[in-house]
Order: C-alpha cells, then sequence, then structure tokens
C-alpha cells in the first residue's frame, strides 16, 4: 500500500494576527524555522518510505502560495482547489476520492498545517502503527500524550487495553472546562485530539456513506466534475457548496464503531496561537523570544517580532509585541488569545488590515504598498524571472513604471517597449498594458498611480498567462 499525504491548508489563522491573515495565513509564513509551516509538513516526511506525493487541499485564493512553496521545496503534489470552505470533513473527502483515482488501495496520512513535531522518530513509529491498523481495516486517529489539563484541545476516552501498539475509542469530548480536564489527566486513558489520521481511502468511503451520505454524494459529484486549472484542479462549485458544512469528528469519527486511538508522544504542539507559539519556541535566558531588529532592555518573558525596523523594549513583562509594516500589535499573555474578536472588529470597519498585508503575494511575484494617500500610491513590484503581468486596464487611474533593476518589456497599447535601469514610462487610464521579465534575473519596478480610485478591483483583464478570471486579483 502506499501512503499519500494529504494537507489541510484551508483557514485563515486569525489567532496569529498581524503575522498571519486571511489573503497570507499561517500556514504560509516562517514561523518555526526558515521554512514555511507548509514545507515543514511536508519535509517532515521525507524518512518515511512508500510515500507518494502529497494532495493538498487549499482555497482558490491561495493557490499559487501553495504551488510556489511547494515548487521551493521541489514537491509537485495534486492541489484541490474547494470554492468554498466547508470544514474537515468535505476537504478530507475530495482527497480521498481523488487518491482513488491515482491508487487503488492508498492509504491516506491527514495531516494539518499548523503543527510542530519535534521528535520525528517517534512520529514515524506512531506512523507505522497506524498504517498497520489502516491495513486491517480500521481508522486511526492519532492521540497526543497529555503533558498538562489543558483546555485548548479536545479529548479523546479510550479503553486502557493495548492492542497492537492502539487502543479502542470510547468517545469524543469538546474542549472542557478545567475542572474536567484535571480529571481527564488523573484518569490516564483521555488524549489530546491531534486531528490527524490514518486510513484506507476506501475504508474512509464506506463508513463516511453510512454516516453521513450527503456528503458522499456532494463530494463525489464536485469531484468527478473537478476542472484541470493549469497546475490545479478546481472542484465543482455547485457540487461542493451543496455538502453539508462538518468537520470530520461530527461527520464520523464520534459514530463510527471502527476507530482506533494510536499515541503520538512526539513533543508536538498545535502552533494556533500566540501562547502556543511562545510556548514552542527556544527562549533566551530571560524567557524572551526575540525575532528581527530588537533591543530588549530588563524585559523577561516576551514574545518580540521586528521584521520592518527597530523595535525597543524597556522594563517590560510577559507581553506580545508584532511589528509589521502595517500593524503593531501589542498584548498581555492572558489577552492574546483574544485577538480574533480584535480582527472581527477592523474587518467590520472594513480595515484592509484585517485581511491583507502591505505586501501582497502574485503568482508573478509581489507587490509592497510603500506610500498611499488620497489619489496616490506608490508600489514596489518584484516580478520573478520568466513572469508576466496580465494584459489589462484601469479606468480611473494612471501609472508610471521606473526600472530599479533588472530590465522590463512593456507592452503599451500596440507597441512594446525595452527599459533598463533607471528608464521609465507613462501608462494612461484606459490604455491596455503589461509587464513582463524576460531574463533569468530579478526585476523591480517603482510604481506610481494616481486618480481618482485606487482599488484593486479596478482592473480589466485581457490576457493572463495565470488564468485569473477579469476584473479579479
Amino acid at each position: 500500500m502506499q501512503i499519500i499525504p494529504v494537507i489541510l491548508s484551508g483557514g485563515s489563522g486569525t489567532r496569529l494576527w498581524p503575522l498571519s491573515r486571511e489573503e497570507h495565513p499561517k500556514q504560509f509564513l516562517p514561523l518555526i524555522s526558515d521554512k514555511t509551516m507548509l514545507q515543514e509538513t511536508i519535509c517532515r516526511l521525507s524518512g518515511l518510505e512508500n510515500v507518494a506525493e502529497p494532495i493538498i487541499v487549499c482555497s482558490y485564493m491561495h493557490r499559487f502560495l501553495v504551488a510556489e512553496q511547494c515548487h521551493q521545496i521541489g514537491k509537485n503534489p495534486t492541489i484541490l482547489l474547494e470554492p468554498e470552505g466547508r470544514n474537515t470533513a468535505p476537504a478530507i473527502t475530495a482527497a480521498a476520492f481523488q487518491s482513488l483515482k491515482e491508487s487503488s488501495d492508498a492509504v491516506l496520512l491527514v495531516l494539518s498545517t499548523d503543527h510542530l513535531i519535534k521528535n520525528i522518530e517517534a512520529f514515524y513509529k506512531s506512523i507505522e502503527i497506524a498504517l498497520f491498523q489502516a491495513k486491517e481495516g480500521r481508522m486511526a486517529i492519532f492521540g497526543i500524550l497529555p503533558n498538562d489539563a489543558s483546555t485548548e484541545y479536545g479529548y479523546i476516552e479510550v479503553t486502557k487495553r493495548n492492542i497492537n501498539g492502539s487502543f479502542k475509542v470510547n468517545s469524543f469530548v469538546e474542549k472542557p472546562n478545567q475542572k474536567n480536564a484535571k480529571k481527564f489527566l488523573k484518569q490516564g486513558n483521555y488524549f489530546w485530539n491531534s486531528g490527524m489520521f490514518m486510513f484506507n481511502a476506501e475504508t474512509f468511503i464506506n463508513e463516511l456513506s453510512e454516516h453521513s451520505p450527503h456528503i458522499i454524494r456532494s463530494v463525489k459529484a464536485a469531484v468527478n466534475s473537478a476542472k484541470k486549472d493549469f497546475d490545479f484542479i478546481r472542484l465543482s462549485e455547485e457540487e461542493f457548496k451543496s455538502s453539508p458544512s462538518d468537520s470530520i469528528d461530527y461527520a464520523l469519527m464520534e459514530k463510527s464503531q471502527n476507530i482506533v486511538m494510536v499515541p503520538l508522544d512526539a513533543n508536538w504542539s498545535d502552533i494556533g496561537t500566540w501562547a502556543s507559539l511562545h510556548d514552542s519556541t527556544l527562549k533566551d535566558r530571560n524567557k524572551n523570544i526575540i525575532i528581527g531588529d530588537v533591543r530588549a532592555q530588563d524585559t523577561t518573558n516576551t514574545y518580540i517580532s521586528a521584521n520592518h525596523h527597530l523595535v525597543t523594549t524597556l522594563g517590560v513583562d510577559n507581553l506580545i509585541i508584532v511589528d509589521t509594516p502595517d500593524v503593531t500589535f501589542i498584548a498581555s499573555h492572558s489577552k492574546a488569545k483574544e485577538v480574533s474578536s480584535l480582527v472581527k472588529s477592523l474587518k467590520s470597519e472594513k480595515r484592509i488590515e484585517s485581511f491583507a498585508h502591505r505586501k501582497v503575494y502574485r503568482p508573478w511575484g509581489w507587490y509592497d504598498s510603500i506610500e498611499k494617500d488620497l489619489n496616490y500610491q506608490v508600489k514596489r513590484l518584484h516580478i520573478k524571472p520568466g513572469s508576466k503581468l496580465s494584459l489589462q486596464l484601469h479606468h480611473k487611474r494612471d501609472e508610471h513604471w521606473v526600472v530599479v533593476t533588472g530590465v522590463a518589456h512593456v507592452t503599451k497599447g500596440k507597441k512594446i517597449y525595452k527599459l533598463e535601469e533607471g528608464e521609465s514610462i507613462y501608462i494612461p487610464s484606459k490604455t491596455k498594458h503589461s509587464l513582463e521579465n524576460k531574463t533569468k534575473k530579478q526585476l523591480e519596478i517603482i510604481e506610481v498611480q494616481s486618480g481618482s480610485y485606487l482599488g484593486e478591483d479596478d482592473i480589466v483583464r485581457f490576457e493572463d498567462i495565470y488564468g485569473r478570471a477579469k476584473k479579479k486579483n
């Protein structure tokens, strides 16, 4: 049997705002190493035998981020695009049906992108046990051996009888209060629910057909009607949206009698909050975590991330301080978990900082909005070698491009211009234009926009090598 990793890469990660935002959430950020969380998830499987390229389930919005980050580590996954997030059960079901197109006896290893696993050898041993259970026709869930009475996780109650390294599941318990969490820890037969699973694809589909047939019908139709879109597989929108939006626990795990729990004692952490990130990262002698250009004096128990300019602290304790080019976030450890409510408030005010960074990634590279006022905006554009912006026009703004580094080929109307460093060109509104980097070197442009409206939705596309719809980014 071949193991096919299924990596769930949805979610907006607002509990780690302002580093994590809807357009560029935590799974695409290097939070614990120089690799992103998505890359960490894929790379930690490199020592396993008989492992296929992963199936990654993500949103349409993040498809180019997934493709680019996989390319950086030499991976060529199957990327399933959800037209709308419908929770974990439909996502895993789509991956299961897709896997059967690639292998008739596929064993799926379902993983999340926000986990830190430090003991890889122990992780592999647990996978071996789960693989045995999958071959025997059972579905395995990985349970984390708890080291404290946490109220942040759901719990799995199991029998105390060890059967080939696993335990029969008695029940699933929602996140408990502190009193019950302490009781679970004392009893010794409760484990944290990791949200990681392993099972044969056909076994999973058969079980889900019994307990949640509507999900099976809708998602099977969505996969069968899926369209190939460059490097992506776009699930059929109408069929996928008709599926119930249920978690895999609710749709199947809590109902099936065919579930076993495999213990995972591998120094695991769920990097979902500022508290968990702080607890999981190496600290200095003052119990601080310092990232970037920081000078911390008389500072203790504090997480400081400064990726834009110098941040200094004096005489502070027990804080989370995150400085980005457009947002500075300061919170006590005890209040940092409430950041999602803050983001919700910013969204209600239609603040762009609630969902997007100043630096925005596109399939051709990225742009950084350096300066903006009522009738003008200055951007720095970075165009990767061999990449090209769509042929487009704007109704309400003019643009002036200056080449800072590299060589640009600019389409303006019916003419093409070659611009080298220091040269510039003016693009009036209502003029079709495009920008291309035909070289093997990076291209950087300073773009000055002026006009009555500077929003990103003032784009009409005519041609695009990335298949993006007209009037969308």
